[in-house]
């Protein structure tokens, strides 16, 4: 039985409802607008933290953290590390995300934790790898036994300024049953970022360059407004 930080409801509600980890991936967004988040923030002690955590590999750290938020009842330890372990295999330092000390030669106390050794460089690759692999492992179960005609697809649309297309694409390339259009603003992405994003020769990828500039409300509008059909 899921306990209340593996169960999800709205930033923009007060109802005791909640729905499942499944249903707030799939949803992306609350009907309301709001953003999922769990009724409670599990305690981690200070003992699990630095004695136990702390020598944990990227993996091993992921599933722990992530094994609080998701019930075994919906995805299995098995089942989970396979995800992070395919999602992270994408990444070109064997530590993810390494913690880099005295990075300017003259200060022992500065760290800095590099996150741009994912497949686009940008951040957001440490969170939508793992999405994208998510959506394949939800439909795959939900489509097993369904008829062709019948079975369940995820649609994605996008407006980005550049890194959140890109990653989002890198994110759902190839994924079954995953289409992603991506929405960017003409001559105002930088080069490498629209090159990552036009290039990707996957069939469920589309990028659509609209003129104007990422904020106009036209702009937006036709992203939000398709999202909520």
């Amino acid at each position: 039985m899921p306990n209340a930080s593996q169960v999800y409801r709205s930033t923009r509600s007060s109802s005791p409802k909640t729905i499942s980890f499944e249903e707030a991936i799939i949803q992306g967004l609350a009907t309301d607008g709001g953003l999922f988040i769990p009724p409670t923030i599990p305690q981690v002690d200070q003992a699990t933290l630095f004695n136990d955590w702390s020598k944990l590999s990227f993996q091993d750290l992921a599933f722990a953290i992530m094994r609080l938020y998701i019930a075994q009842e919906e995805i299995p330890d098995a089942d989970l590390k396979d995800l992070i372990k395919r999602s992270y295999s994408t990444f070109r330092s064997d530590e993810v995300t390494p913690l880099v000390q005295n990075v300017t030669g003259d200060k022992e106390n500065l760290h800095i934790l590099e996150l741009f050794h994912g497949p686009t460089y940008a951040f957001k690759d440490v969170a939508l790898q793992f999405v994208g692999n998510l959506f394949e492992y939800f439909l795959q179960r939900t489509n097993a036994n369904l008829p062709e005609g019948e079975k369940k697809q995820i649609t994605v649309v996008g407006a980005t300024s550049g890194d959140t297309g890109s990653a989002a694409i890198y994110g759902l390339r190839g994924k079954k049953d995953v289409s992603v259009f991506i929405l960017y603003p003409t001559g105002r992405i930088s080069p490498i970022q629209e090159e990552q994003m036009t290039t990707v020769p996957d069939e469920n990828v589309q990028t659509l360059s609209v003129t104007g500039t990422f904020d106009n409300l036209s702009f937006w509008k036709v992203s939000r407004s398709t999202l909520k059909d």
